[in-house]
């Protein structure tokens, strides 16, 4: 069981990465070329930024569980839309599911607090 729980946190760690790597490629395919360096940039660490204040494990204003989980599947949701506005509707699908099923996961391993 233990493996699958490690495995469980391994995979929303990814999400995590995958995320702000969406906020990042979708700024960087605005126009014109200075918006895109700007918002390529400030997007994803904005986004990191948000992250680690308030859903970081060891954050000391990590967000209680019951907001937190709403703010994390929001930003996994916006990075979702990111992907479709770059024209990958089949990857935001996809990374979708895997949200939703890791999300499911921690919940029924009792892994919120993690």
């Amino acid at each position: 069981m233990s493996t699958l729980k490690n495995s469980n946190l391994a995979v929303k760690f990814g999400l995590e990465l995958i995320a702000f790597g969406a906020f990042a490629y979708w700024g960087s395919q605005l126009h014109p070329i200075l918006v895109a360096v700007i918002v390529g940039i400030a997007a994803p660490a904005s986004a990191v930024l948000l992250w680690g204040s308030f859903a970081a494990p060891r954050s000391p204003r990590r967000l209680p569980t019951r907001l937190r989980v709403p703010f994390e599947l929001s930003v996994f949701a916006l990075a979702a839309v990111a992907l479709v506005a770059v024209g990958w509707t089949a990857i935001a699908i996809a990374f979708a599911v895997v949200v939703i099923v890791n999300a499911v996961l921690l919940a029924r391993l009792d892994q919120l607090e993690r």
